[in-house]
């Protein structure tokens, strides 16, 4: 039986319908690639046959009567391509704006949670050639990580070449036994019997963990902490609507510039490339704050954490740098502090998260998120963060979706009540791809913001280049 952990469950926990907990991604590729040319029936069938062995695609939620323990995986013995695959046209004349419209609407609506937590829209009528392919995956079954490996299945290195991985749904084929509601509940039992033990023994290290915390404080080697960002115009309560704008950028220009500080990183550059974008964005509306942003930046886990789940992320705290003007100076406070953080994230042990989520329950989540929402108490008091910046490494080389060349890959994340703003930034064949994705009643123009990433960035290969 697949039991979803607390931190998968806890993503449906969190859920409304104004903050949806899916991840999505927005794919350009070539059709002139594809062995004998596009056919969205072909397309489909394609699909269909790899998407056949794969858990992800084919598992669907079963719930626990009385919700007293977490969902369970099951296989859906009524799995339908049709269902998770659509057709769309970019509206005249099929530009990047207009595609990032119909990317929005989409990224907009919940996922079915009777089927598998999963969509794919393929985008027609570009004006240059291209297909646009809209994927969303919820966050319970994937996170940044493994969304990209799995993505990776439905990749090739070749056109006509087989996919690189296969991840077989067990069982998938002979489509294995639905565990009865009254298994589900002896299991419930028994694991809700357990957490008093499991508690006591998570107690005494959590403790050492805020005491080391509060020792790094004091000698000022700790991770930004959380609670004392400025408050912005994206910080408020979200609705379910949602904005999309990306970009692209060299990623050669971020090593350049990354190479000419000492001790930097390829994130450290994209870290402060987001604070001067942000810093910029601001500025234009005279809203640039005094003390610099606050982000959540993910990081995975997966090779330290020894617990099940889908979910191997924990987080770190950066200040972004914006009251910085001078971009070296941001790059070079940027990669102090992170060094800082990195330290003192693994300090922490790797399950700490998932196992303090282990103690999710579903009504107290849910009532939580109802109360913030309700009450707008995104509105007042301290802001936790400004927004959520991942960094997920891709390919170095060219892919074939499908047999179509990947020409950019946007991954976009959720967006959440007081944080209303998430940027993406994932590495392709040389080059970075930047997706950012807000609320539209907080952040109605999010192309205003991603248009300042191209300048920002030459003013710092300008400013670092030019003082080595």
């Amino acid at each position: 039986m697949d039991r979803l952990s607390g931190l998968d469950a806890s993503f449906l926990y969190l859920e409304s319908g104004a903050q949806l907990m899916h991840v999505c991604g927005l794919i350009m590729v070539d059709p002139e690639t594809i062995p004998g040319g596009y056919d969205f029936d072909d397309f489909k069938q394609e699909l269909s046959r790899r998407v056949s062995d794969i858990a992800m695609f084919n598992r669907k939620l079963k719930l626990v009567p009385g919700r007293i323990d977490f969902p369970v995986w099951v296989i859906d013995e009524e799995f339908d391509i049709d269902r998770h695959l659509h057709r769309f046209s970019v509206p005249a004349p099929g530009g990047e704006r207009e595609l990032s419209e119909v990317a929005g609407h989409l990224a907009g609506i919940p996922l079915d949670r009777s089927r598998p937590l999963w969509d794919m829209y393929v985008i027609e009528g570009m004006a240059n050639g291209q297909i646009a392919v809209f994927s969303k995956m919820h966050h319970a079954s994937v996170d940044g990580v493994s969304g990209s490996s799995i993505m990776s299945y439905l990749c090739s290195l070749e056109p006509d070449a087989p996919p690189l991985e296969t991840e077989t749904a067990p069982g998938a084929a002979a489509h294995p036994r639905v565990p009865s509601d009254l298994e589900l509940v002896g299991r419930g039992v028994v694991a809700t019997a357990a957490k008093p033990w499991q508690l006591a023994k998570l107690v005494p290290p959590t403790v050492r963990t805020l005491v080391e915390s509060a020792i790094r404080a004091r000698q000022g080697t700790a991770m930004a902490a959380p609670l004392t960002a400025p408050r912005t115009s994206f910080n408020g309560t979200v609705t379910g609507h949602r904005s999309i704008a990306f970009t692209d950028i060299s990623l050669d220009a971020i090593k350049e510039i990354k190479n000419a500080i000492p001790g930097a990183t390829v994130n450290d550059v994209v870290l402060a490339l987001s604070g001067g974008a942000l810093r910029r964005y601001l500025q234009d509306r005279g809203e640039l704050p005094a003390t610099s942003l606050l982000a959540s930046v993910p990081v995975s886990v997966r090779e330290e954490s020894t617990t099940g789940g889908r979910n191997k992320v924990s987080s770190i705290f950066c200040r972004l740098g914006t009251d910085i003007e001078d971009p070296r100076k941001r790059i070079t406070a940027m990669s102090e502090a992170n060094a800082n953080a990195k330290d003192h994230h693994q300090a922490v042990p790797a399950d700490t998260l998932q196992e303090w989520a282990e103690f999710a329950a579903p009504r107290t989540f849910g009532l939580a998120v109802r109360m913030v929402s309700d009450l707008r108490l995104a509105e007042r008091g301290p802001v936790i963060h400004n927004l959520v910046i991942s960094n997920v490494p891709g390919p170095p080389l060219p892919l074939y979706f499908l047999g179509a060349r990947i020409d950019a890959l946007y991954p976009l994340g959720p967006v959440f009540h007081g944080a209303g703003l998430n940027i993406t930034v994932m590495s392709n064949n040389g080059e970075m791809h930047i997706g950012a994705i807000a609320c539209s009643e907080l952040m109605p123009r999010v192309w205003d913001l991603v248009d300042q990433f191209p300048a920002e960035l030459e003013a710092m290969r300008a400013a670092v280049l030019d003082d080595a």
